[in-house]
């Protein structure tokens, strides 16, 4: 069993790969380097094979989006620590030696996240992950250094280690045994969300997350999915709501669920209002797919016996209504926190 397997999901993504192999290389000697291609139909194969012979490919017979994909692929990577990592990742130097240093020495610790910075802007958090994940009372995550459409600049106010919610999937360390524990991603999510949810789930079994700022990489966002693509914002909205069935304890879940519904439908008139009618549609669409599964989840869910998991109560309240925009601003206030 090798120690670590960098693993990167790849979909049509020939100029990333090329773009950003070459430093996955470089700086990764610890490692067995995977590409895992989700039945591209482009030449990212052959590209690889023939310009990265290092390289082990692994084929999926379909594009089954990051969850499914990554699910098959890892089925034929034996390592004791998986780092996913998104083809338009650049690494740095010595970015692995830390994250394999924190699971060495912490056997309670099963995922981390490293800093995660702005390919385009390098000074600045990217907002997929920035310096590691929380989540609100309603399910509306938010992290260190991006909240909703706020990016913080790196000025080294998030130079530590310490324990999260979630970690971003645009890189992602996890052991193999408790993604194996927990039988890997959501494949119902297909994208988006399902590192929250798994992460999610980890905690109720009593693992811990954390966020180690001396491993950093870099990441272009939206390479597969842009920002403003209807399919994100229902992908976003529906696993948002699947998550909380899934995961909230059973105490308050109900209304929980009704009073974040309400709250996309604000969301969904508030797109309608700046013309942007597929957006209004998509939240519209994520609804009616999540009273269709959401079923089937309420009869498989366990009672977590986790009560508060939640850092604050509405973020939607403290960015919108009380313009509080950036991480260390909520929780200078001891009002905003969780009680």
């Amino acid at each position: 069993m090798d120690k670590i397997a960098v693993v990167i999901l790849n979909w049509n993504g020939i100029r990333l790969l090329e773009q950003f192999l070459p430093s996955v290389i470089q700086f990764s000697p610890q490692a067995t380097i995977y590409v895992a291609d989700n039945a591209s139909s482009d030449a990212s194969v052959n590209f690889v094979r023939q310009n990265f012979p290092t390289i082990k490919i692994i084929q999926n017979n379909g594009n089954h989006g990051f969850a499914k994909g990554y699910n098959d692929a890892l089925k034929e990577v034996d390592a004791e620590i998986y780092a996913l990592v998104n083809s338009d990742i650049e690494v740095t130097e010595n970015w692995l030696q830390p994250i394999i240093e924190t699971f060495d020495n912490e056997k309670q610790t099963a995922i981390i996240q490293p800093k995660i910075l702005d390919f385009k802007n390098k000074e600045y958090f990217e907002y997929a992950g920035a310096a590691g994940g929380f989540i609100d009372k309603y399910g509306f995550p938010f992290c260190r250094g991006r909240i909703f459409d706020t990016v913080e600049k790196d000025n080294g106010q998030y130079d530590d280690t310490i324990e999260l919610f979630w970690a971003s999937g645009a890189c992602f360390f996890i052991r193999k045994e408790v993604y194996d524990e927990l039988k890997g991603f959501d494949e119902t999510f297909f994208a988006h969300q399902e590192e929250i949810d798994l992460c999610w789930r980890a905690a109720n079994e009593g693992h811990i997350i954390k966020y180690n700022s001396r491993s950093v990489v870099y990441h272009v966002g939206g390479a597969t999915l842009q920002q403003g693509n209807p399919k994100k914002t229902f992908l976003n909205f529906r696993n948002s709501l699947l998550m909380l069935v899934k995961n909230l304890p059973k105490k308050g879940l109900f209304f929980r669920i009704f009073f974040r519904m309400i709250l996309d439908g604000i969301a969904a008139i508030r797109f309608l209002t700046q013309g942007k009618f597929s957006h209004t549609f998509a939240i519209l669409k994520a609804h009616f797919s999540f009273y269709c599964i959401s079923l089937k989840y309420l009869r498989e869910r366990k009672d977590f016996q986790i009560q508060q998991y939640y850092t604050v109560k509405s973020i939607v309240y403290l960015y919108y209504i009380k313009k509080l925009v950036v991480f260390k601003e909520i929780f200078n206030s001891n009002q905003n926190i969780k009680n």
